[in-house]
């Protein structure tokens, strides 16, 4: 990204949230999947998740039950006190993080549980699978959180 894109994505993908929606409603679903890891490759090219960090900074994976034992047994916690000092049930039921940012993020944007990070971590931001078409009202919200997901949306709105 230039400079000018590095300071403007998140402003960008604001203004650009109807046009984003529009072109999920009405995308090519397998054109769309043949483009994404394409796309994804080019994004990653272009962004240091470690200069960045939102998504730590103003998301919370769920943490299912594989990764809580993982995570629980890494860190070399019993999984009720790991969830006890970590975590809190959502509105859906899930468990996420108690604070914000989150606990594991340094301030270095490193994470110190990357190795056993949550399956919604290691996934995160979904701009190299279907998850970006069939929950579109996530990828709205993660292209004002993540400029991965605006650059793809970007390139994708751009070739329609």
């Amino acid at each position: 990204m230039s400079k000018t894109e590095t300071i403007n994505w998140q402003k960008q993908a604001t203004e650009h949230q109807k046009q984003y929606k529009q072109y999920l409603q009405r995308a090519d679903k397998n054109k769309v999947l043949r483009q994404l890891p394409a796309l994804h490759d080019e994004a990653f090219a272009k962004v240091d998740c470690l200069a960045c960090g939102n998504c730590c900074k103003n998301h919370s994976p769920r943490f299912k039950t594989t990764d809580i034992k993982r995570i629980s047994k890494h860190l070399r916690q019993k999984e009720g006190d790991f969830i006890d000092q970590y975590l809190k049930l959502d509105t859906d039921g899930d468990y996420v993080v108690k604070s914000s940012p989150c606990p594991f993020l340094g301030s270095d944007n490193y994470c110190s549980i990357y190795e056993h990070r949550p399956s919604d971590c290691a996934r995160y931001p979904y701009t190299d699978e279907d998850v970006l078409l069939k929950r579109p009202n996530l990828t709205l919200k993660n292209a004002t959180v993540c400029p991965a997901v605006f650059h793809v949306m970007e390139r994708l709105v751009a070739t329609k």
